[in-house]
């Protein structure tokens, strides 16, 4: 009796203690739970900390702080108002006549997109545009111009095949100026653009002044864009602290810039003309490039030799009676002949061609152009041979320097150059080198010839006294 008690008094104890085990794991893993959540919450702390630190909060601002506006030296804003929806009347039917309206700022839009230039927004009947903005370039109030007649020939076209011999029902007035804007950044997925500014206020109020049919521009944008349109005067508008602003009427483009003289297309002599205006960008984009990207010891090859290529066969290129389209191709080919030193001092020739060949598409060059360009970038190679007029224009303009009073300073320069790579000796071995080029170098063209042959000839005696014997 009193074994089976003790039995049962053990049985019991047995069983307290197992349910204390359990309580105690459970508290275990209720523990080991809060300190994983210490540990994460100790993690997250720390991250938080260290993202709070002053210097790394404020590089962090500046990194996730985006511009909420952008300032435009040059933009060119345009106001179009389409005047119709006043003429409709019972016997009209308005429904299609709203769907023409539709699908006429349809074509704007088409329009505008195809000379890059930034839709803004319309309004009723009012249609506004601008171009450079948000992509900065010298050739917007050209842009602008082409797609106002763009707008306005496709208005003529359509009153003509849908209204045949009935009244037309549109009317188009355009008003263009060019000048500073401030453009505000609004959305997130599809970013859009809202620009303010007296400019602004300037196209809106020559749009008002303009009668139906009328592409009216400021004296400003007239002075961008002349070369290139017939305009007429058209009077004067009176700008509050600013005077009179005179305002000219687009007619078209130049007889001798448009398919068949009619104005209204252009030809390849207008394409020429308007590249070697955008030129001005792509040199703008390059030679930053080369600003920020070239090595250090490139003493000679910097942006500045690059210039002065430029410059040159432009010099040479008139005085050799190069056409328009030739001395477009011989500057873009100087802007990169030199480019590639970028990528590898090396050979750097053929890495120029592969940028050239890389941007220039963007700016409607054409294959054959750009074949042209990177042969000619190629005949730079040392030692020069070129093969024909463009190519000995460029080989001269690479070694102008060669018959230049400041020869001894420029050469000086690349020597260094090549004496930080390893590439060369002594000075004295490298005035010796320069005696024997300058002495076997001719220059090609009859223009270089005449520019510095003579004074080539004084700089091999400069540095005959400069060489000491060994």
């Amino acid at each position: 009796m009193e074994k089976q008690q003790q039995e049962k008094e053990l049985v019991k104890r047995i069983a307290k203690l197992a349910k204390q085990n359990q309580e105690l794991e459970f508290k275990l893993k209720e523990l080991q739970k809060q300190s994983e959540k210490l540990v994460r919450d100790n993690e997250k702390y720390k991250a938080l900390m260290e993202q709070l630190a002053p210097g790394k909060l404020a590089l962090k601002g500046k990194l996730e702080k985006k511009p909420t506006s952008l300032k435009f030296k040059m933009a060119t804003v345009l106001f179009s108002e389409i005047h119709g929806l006043s003429k409709i009347s019972d016997t009209m039917d308005s429904d299609a006549l709203v769907d023409e309206l539709d699908k006429i700022f349809f074509h704007f839009d088409t329009t505008v997109k195809k000379y890059k230039i930034e839709k803004i927004k319309t309004i009723g009947d009012t249609y506004m545009c601008t171009g450079g903005v948000p992509v900065k370039n010298i050739t917007n109030p050209v842009d602008v111009v082409m797609a106002a007649l763009e707008m306005q020939n496709f208005l003529i076209e359509l009153e003509e095949n849908n209204r045949k011999n009935k009244k037309k029902i549109w009317d188009l007035k355009l008003g263009i100026h060019t000048g500073p804007v401030t453009a505000n950044i609004a959305g997130k997925k599809k970013i859009s653009y809202e620009i303010k500014g007296d400019t602004v206020n300037t196209a809106s109020r020559i749009e008002s002044a303009a009668e139906d049919g009328n592409i009216i521009i400021s004296v400003m944008t007239y002075e961008l864009i002349k070369e290139f349109f017939v305009c007429e005067y058209y009077g004067k508008m009176p700008v509050k602290y600013k005077g009179d602003l005179e305002m000219y009427v687009v007619k078209g483009l130049k007889p001798e810039l448009s398919v068949d003289g009619k104005g209204v297309k252009p030809n390849s002599a207008f394409t020429i003309k308007f590249d070697l205006i955008q030129f001005i960008d792509i040199q703008e984009i390059i030679l930053d490039k080369l600003e920020k990207k070239l090595p250090d010891y490139l003493f000679y090859h910097n942006v500045k030799h690059t210039v002065d290529v430029v410059t040159e066969v432009e010099l040479i290129g008139w005085a050799e009676g190069c056409t328009d389209e030739e001395i477009l191709i011989l500057k873009t080919a100087a802007l990169f002949h030199d480019a590639g030193h970028i990528i590898k001092y090396d050979n750097h020739e053929y890495h120029g061609t592969v940028l050239a060949r890389e941007m220039l598409p963007k700016y409607n060059y054409t294959r054959e152009q750009i074949d042209r360009i990177c042969e000619i970038i190629m005949s730079t190679r040392m030692p020069p041979k070129p093969k024909n007029l463009l190519e000995s224009i460029i080989c001269d303009s690479d070694l102008d320097y060669l018959g230049r009073s400041d020869f001894i300073p420029v050469s000086n320069t690349l020597y260094e150059e090549l004496k930080e790579q390893n590439k060369i000796g002594t000075l004295n071995d490298w005035n010796k080198l320069q005696v024997k080029f300058i002495s076997g170098h001719q220059y090609f063209t009859k223009t270089a010839r005449s520019l510095r042959e003579v004074n080539k000839q004084k700089q091999i005696e400069r540095i005959f006294e400069l060489i000491t014997e060994d």
